[in-house]
């Protein structure tokens, strides 16, 4: 079976598409890996997001925050964005491709514990998708990793 991608999208690649990503192919659905990338990428991840991963059992992914290619789009089998489609800072191309928008808050502006809450609302998200697109019926999958609390 190839392998299909899920790609999430926001406007750095430092915060929530990186979270995603990783939590996402922590246990990612048989067929499918997760990606990321940014319309306006960081020079480096928000130095919290590492801590807030850590915190679940998990890893920041290897790649910088990276910069969102027309490749990325197409290829995809899906792609989500954080809440940050804007008329500014995205391409033409991917407001006409299939969207999901997620419409979560930049958790670089917000307290610890504001950075906390988008992290979770982002991991049950995307518990709510890796079971969408699993081939089997195995039920939840828990998008921690395996020394998480």
């Amino acid at each position: 079976m190839p392998q299909r991608t899920v790609l999430f999208i926001c406007v750095e690649n430092a915060c929530r598409s990186l979270m995603a990503e990783a939590m996402f192919n922590a246990r990612a659905p048989d067929g499918w890996r997760a990606t990321s990338a940014g319309t306006e990428p960081a020079g480096a991840p928000n130095p919290r997001t590492a801590r807030m991963l850590a915190e679940i059992g998990l890893e920041l992914p290897s790649h910088p925050p990276q910069p969102l290619t027309s490749p990325m789009m197409t290829g995809s089998s899906v792609r989500v964005t954080m809440g940050c489609l804007d008329t500014e800072k995205c391409p033409a191309q991917l407001k006409t491709l299939e969207l999901r928008d997620w419409g979560l808050p930049d958790p670089a502006k917000l307290d610890d514990e504001g950075f906390r809450r988008v992290r979770d609302d982002l991991r049950r998200r995307v518990e709510e998708l890796a079971r969408e697109l699993s081939p089997s019926a195995r039920g939840p999958r828990s998008l921690e990793g395996p020394h998480a609390p």
